[in-house]
């Protein structure tokens, strides 16, 4: 597979004959949440083909992006991981996705990957509305809690269909909210969720 080349002596041209093939920055956004093993970015990247996932870790392995390595016994595999300079693109993913949240009201019917949920929240997370805040909140999605446990403030229990609504800007029949008002509306505050 060629790739192409803008052929400019620009660093945005650079950067996107890098970065800007299909899928790629989706790839990273997988490996932000942490090193993971070829089937786990499959199932977090539904409806990318194998051998394109294969030259898309090839490719960011390539660049610098991205390493390989053996995690040892007892449950020995194979793991991609951002390096440093894959690291540093933390930023810019995270101003895209901001970019991209209005667009999150088409009403399309799109899945929620693990990795998406996660970068979703700290995109919606407002710091200057948490400053001085000594609060916890949890989300559990799909059965899986969080640790803040009987300590948390509010609790929004919920499925994937319900999370996407949420976000959306209505909570319906899916989404179960335990805590108070005010709490809530704190909570509303520290992420926009909309």
């Amino acid at each position: 597979m060629s790739r192409r080349r803008y052929g400019q002596f620009c660093p945005l041209a650079k950067a996107l004959d890098v970065l800007g093939e299909r899928w790629t920055l989706l790839v990273v956004r997988e490996l932000l949440a942490g090193p993971k093993r070829y089937t786990d970015l499959r199932a977090g990247l539904p409806g990318l083909a194998t051998d394109l996932l294969a030259a898309r870790l090839r490719e960011l392995q390539q660049a610098g992006v991205i390493g390989r390595r053996v995690v040892p016994p007892p449950t020995p595999a194979t793991v991609y991981e951002l390096t440093e300079r894959g690291l540093a693109l933390r930023p810019v993913i995270r101003e895209l996705s901001r970019w991209g949240r209005p667009l999150l009201l088409d009403p399309a019917d799109d899945r929620l990957p693990d990795s998406a949920l996660l970068l979703g929240l700290e995109v919606a997370f407002r710091p200057d509305a948490a400053a001085g805040l000594e609060e916890t909140f949890e989300i559990e999605v799909d059965g899986t809690p969080g640790s803040a446990g009987e300590h948390a403030s509010v609790k929004i229990v919920t499925d994937r269909q319900g999370f996407i609504d949420l976000a959306r800007g209505h909570a319906g029949d899916r989404v179960h909210i335990e805590g108070d008002a005010d709490a809530l509306a704190r909570l509303q505050r520290v992420f926009s969720l909309t």
